[in-house]
């Protein structure tokens, strides 16, 4: 099966390319998982009291860190 974006590399497809492809078709479960991952890090539901008392906690910064 060619590489989708064959065409835009003027044919070329690296040998990694292929690996990872073939890794895919092979293990569909594969990209579910990254997708949860995802999910479970950077899609967290926002708690807007907790984000305001950080907020309001913060220490301010100086303006040369090294004083």
């Amino acid at each position: 099966m060619p590489h989708a974006l064959a065409c835009r590399r003027g044919g070329y497809v690296s040998e990694f390319t292929r690996f990872i492809d073939g890794y895919l078709r092979d293990h569909p479960q594969a990209q579910a998982s990254q997708r949860l991952g995802w999910r479970i890090y950077w899609e967290r539901p926002l708690n807007v009291e907790q984000w305001r008392r950080a907020e309001r906690d913060k220490v301010p910064e100086p303006p040369y860190h090294y004083d």
